[in-house]
């Protein structure tokens, strides 16, 4: 059986733009595996379903002409490989969804893990402060370099601008058809196809059933021309949440932008609320307390610290705190209704109390959402009742594999998602 277009064995150089042609004649007589998708997650199947089952041919199906893109372009063209969180359990609570079930996969292969497959194979990694881990070359090129030498050297095949159509499931195994009228057909089958809706429409006529996939991973958006001014500051830590909910806040850095607020504390609450957000249309109460390790009190004898060493002089003017900027001060004290004109002798009673709840617990309209960066991050996908984590195999489909982002599964910024292709990937191939 011949594709008439697109089937090349992997002999990529830079950016993946040289191929030899050849067929897929080879797999006559032979266990054959397809995975679907040429993402982090398939990749990192394919690579350990052909190490573990080497007398097997695996190939690669990738609906585009490009191979690895998140990888390309996540972390501005670094690619944040991983996170230097080390303990599964700790790692668990950076996913929103998937926490209970990657407990056991990360016992298998975890952040550890990564760092070491890509350093054994030549690829030096460091731990950045906020322990975001990197190439130390700062380009995701040398990641793509080498899942795709590795890949290449175990003789995966690579079909790119191959779509698929329809996926039958038979006694014998799965049946492809493709775009360009061939037919492929294979004993195990790989769904790595991100949160595509192809993916999402493949998984669910092979018997699954999809939780509606949603954004995660976004900056909110609030109409306050004034704030808008102020883009570009930040504060090193704040506490943020939605509504009444304060139980459920995040914590973290914060920026100010031309639009409303991001930052890893904005970020991190877009995920863990992100149906809560979907559900009320992105139109919510948001607050922020602006120095979280202080209390009310605390706050109370900073502003009569200040009453008493610099009295006469203008509380928009003299932030009461090194953390609070300036001109982020100066914004606060117009949101509290402290005129220009008010120094810090002259504030009442209900001045002081204003300014401390506007310090403490800030209200801010949101108005919207914007995507964060080039991350394009959903919630929702296969439901993780009917996949085993042991193997990644479907409960309701035999020889089905579901892997990476397909699943509802989505970690918070910082290389928690591709840890989760990864981990799933090297499932895939059979590793307990």
């Amino acid at each position: 059986m011949h594709l008439n277009k697109g089937v090349r064995p992997l002999n990529i150089e830079r950016c993946h733009t040289t191929f030899k042609c050849g067929t897929f004649s080879s797999i006559v007589g032979r266990p054959l595996l397809i995975i679907i998708g040429a993402g982090a997650a398939g990749f990192f199947s394919a690579i350990h379903n052909k190490r573990n089952n080497p007398d097997s041919t695996v190939i690669i199906l990738e609906k585009t002409p490009n191979i690895l893109s998140k990888v390309k372009i996540s972390g501005g063209g670094r690619c944040n490989v991983t996170h230097a969180c080390f303990e599964p359990k700790e790692l668990c609570r950076f996913y929103p969804r998937g926490s209970k079930e990657l407990l056991g996969p990360f016992y298998s292969f975890q952040c550890k893990d990564t760092m070491d497959w890509f350093e054994s194979r030549g690829v030096p990694l460091k731990i950045e402060k906020d322990n975001r881990v990197f190439p130390y070359s700062d380009s995701s090129q040398s990641i793509i370099d080498c899942l795709v030498k590795e890949a290449e050297a175990l003789g995966v095949q690579l079909c790119t601008s191959c779509s698929v159509e329809k996926i039958e499931k038979d006694k014998l195994g799965f049946r492809l058809s493709l775009e360009n009228g061939d037919t492929l057909t294979c004993d195990k089958l790989i769904l790595a196809t991100g949160s595509s809706r192809e993916g999402h429409r493949f998984a669910k006529s092979l018997g699954h059933k999809i939780v509606e996939p949603i954004p995660s991973l976004f900056t909110f958006k609030i109409s306050d021309p004034s704030l808008h001014k102020r883009s570009g500051l930040s504060v090193e830590n704040v506490e943020v949440w939605l509504g009444k909910n304060k139980k459920q806040s995040q914590s973290g850095p914060l920026l100010v932008t031309h639009w409303g607020f991001s930052g890893p504390a904005i970020i991190k609450l877009s995920a863990w609320q992100a149906r809560t957000l979907f559900n009320t249309k992105y139109q919510e109460d948001l607050h922020i307390d602006w120095l979280p390790v202080y209390d009310k009190n605390d706050l109370l004898q900073l502003f009569i610290q200040e009453r008493t060493d610099n009295g006469k002089k203008q509380v928009c003017k003299r932030s009461p705190h090194p953390e609070i900027a300036g001109r982020l001060w100066d914004y606060l004290c117009q949101k509290a209704g402290v005129g220009d004109v008010a120094t810090w002798q002259s504030l009442n009673e209900r001045q002081v109390e204003t300014l401390i709840s506007e310090l403490k617990a800030g209200h801010f309209d949101m108005a919207g959402k914007s995507p964060f960066k080039d991350e394009f991050v959903t919630c929702g996908g296969v439901s993780l009742k009917e996949v085993n984590f042991k193997t990644m195999e479907s409960k309701v489909c035999a020889n089905l594999h579901l892997v990476g982002e397909l699943l509802n599964i989505d970690g918070v910024t910082g290389g928690f998602n591709f840890q989760n292709a990864w981990t799933t990937g090297y499932l895939s191939g059979g590793f307990q």
